[in-house]
């Protein structure tokens, strides 16, 4: 039965739900003719509300993000330094585990140069920046901050990404295993504060 007072909003969030029933594939899934479906209407219908697939997917990860921003913002909130790069890492880890399929569309990077993607860079751009204020704790020099926030991020999302595919299928603890490798990551981190790191003498 088509459901009564369609908007833009519903459609981006019947969306979501589809990318949610999906599981990992959710998203790369994601059609037109499936949230149709789950609202009851043909998908032409749908031009009413979006523009195309693209947007309708553009507005799914900018939803994803900004869900995953609240909750790395949440697990940081007093913390500082190696504790709060574990709080965030952990809040990374659950909300892939959780939502599986937004969390593959947070790793879709905005076109820096496309006009439609503005709102994508914005929500990006307030992501990085709660991982930066994180970690400036570490008394990290300015040159060396993106490498940091690359570097926990490609950890993290390669651990998760081999955890939801079934690559850990060996009987020795996940969680442990995930603990070691963001005692990885701290050492690292604190490494690129040493002086060394930035180029300057001991």
């Amino acid at each position: 039965m088509p459901r009564a007072g369609l908007s833009h909003d519903a459609v981006v969030r019947l969306a979501v739900e589809v990318v949610d029933e999906g599981g990992a594939s959710g998203f790369a899934d994601l059609t037109l003719a499936k949230v149709a479906a789950k609202a009851g209407v043909a998908a032409p219908s749908l031009y009413k509300h979006v523009g195309s697939l693209a947007d309708l997917r553009r507005d799914v990860a900018v939803l994803a993000v900004r869900d995953l921003t609240a909750a790395g913002t949440a697990a940081t909130v007093g913390r500082a330094g190696a504790d709060a790069l574990r709080a965030l890492a952990e809040a990374w880890r659950r909300y892939a585990v959780e939502h599986p399929g937004r969390y593959a569309a947070t790793q879709i990077g905005p076109d820096p140069d496309d006009p439609a993607d503005a709102v994508a860079r914005e929500v990006a751009a307030e992501s990085v920046q709660v991982v930066v204020s994180m970690l400036r704790g570490f008394g990290l020099p300015d040159d060396r901050v993106i490498d940091a926030v690359r570097a926990v991020r490609s950890s993290v999302h390669g651990f998760v990404q081999l955890e939801l595919g079934g690559g850990f299928r060996m009987r020795e603890d996940v969680d442990r295993s995930f603990g070691v490798l963001l005692d990885m990551v701290v050492a690292g981190v604190a490494a690129l504060a040493e002086p060394a790191a930035a180029g300057s003498p001991r």
